[in-house]
């Protein structure tokens, strides 16, 4: 009896033993991973599978260990190592704290230049940034609404994309939805279109809505909107608009040579500018000329116009 007793110890010493390391060495199992996480919100359970999802190897175990060390971080964690150990994969998942720089889209900035901004500020591929820009956005140009981003550094091309396209599209949505009590994306976008030559040409937020004025009213009157800010576009967007331009650019985007708005925003527009697209002022001006002092002198007609010019240039 005592023989058998000191058996089935020696065996659970054993078992308990071959447990243990096969504990430690699944621990120290070495996980492959990007430097920075998305971690989503919700119990242990359910950030285990959604990161299963993503193609981590990780299994209902690791969502026992987390209950011991504690509940992961939630939203983009900088992990630091591209392979670390489980352990320390885990132990990270609960302690690291997200890296971020701060990255600002200019109102009236075009999408290529902020792309260029996105890949001396974070270090990353240009090339990438472009195609994953052309993959997720339906519109040239336009998706992003200026902001102050907080971006994780490490953050991949891919998803850096998705997660300003995805915040942007939220606060349209968001706009849409309280003056137009839906969001249909076609529809809102050509008001960003005529928000963007706003946005383009008005010296302040409170000239928006006396320049929406002028597009609508010329429009109406079958005009062509002859601004220079539609012309800003792309690459173009800090270039002075000469009279070669003018007479050389064939794009929808010249709006001297077209009548009506161009075929997609010339840039990325401010909440501001949208509202003015919505909203313009009701007046009869069908012109405007920057003065002196950097503000538009707005008029109705073309020989007011003219002396405006000439007052400006004096």
């Amino acid at each position: 009896m005592k023989r058998n007793i000191l058996t089935i110890m020696k065996w659970s010493f054993e078992i308990a033993l071959v447990m243990l390391i096969s504990f430690i060495y699944y621990l120290n199992m070495i996980v492959v991973t990007p430097t920075v996480v998305y971690i989503p919100s919700g119990s242990i359970d359910k950030i285990i599978t959604q990161l299963s999802r993503q193609n981590y190897n990780v299994t209902k175990l690791d969502a026992l260990i987390l209950r011991f060390l504690g509940s992961p971080q939630k939203g983009w964690i900088y992990i630091g190592s591209e392979k670390v150990t489980r352990a320390d994969f885990l132990y990270r998942l609960t302690t690291a704290k997200a890296a971020t720089e701060d990255v600002t889209l200019i109102p009236g900035e075009t999408t290529y230049i902020f792309l260029n901004q996105l890949s001396e500020s974070l270090k990353l591929d240009r090339e990438l940034l472009q195609k994953y820009y052309d993959r997720y956005s339906k519109y040239k140009e336009g998706e992003f609404v200026p902001n102050t981003y907080k971006l994780p550094i490490g953050i991949s091309e891919e998803n850096l994309i998705k997660t300003l396209l995805a915040a942007s599209d939220r606060q349209m949505r968001e706009l849409s939805f309280k003056i137009f009590g839906k969001y249909d994306k076609d529809r809102w976008f050509r008001y960003v279109t005529v928000a963007s030559i706003i946005q383009k040409e008005a010296a302040s937020i409170e000239e928006m809505p006396l320049v929406s004025s002028v597009i609508y009213n010329r429009i109406k009157k079958g005009m062509k909107l002859q601004m220079d800010g539609s012309l800003n576009y792309g690459e173009y967007s800090h270039i002075k608009i000469t009279h070669k331009r003018i007479m050389t650019d064939k794009s929808s985007y010249n709006t001297y040579l077209y009548r009506g708005i161009p075929d997609a925003p010339v840039c990325n527009v401010s909440i501001e500018a949208i509202k003015a697209a919505i909203f313009p002022a009701k007046t009869s001006y069908l012109y405007f000329v920057k003065a002196k002092n950097n503000r538009h002198v707005f008029s109705c007609n073309y020989s007011t116009h003219i002396k405006n010019i000439n007052n400006a240039t004096k």
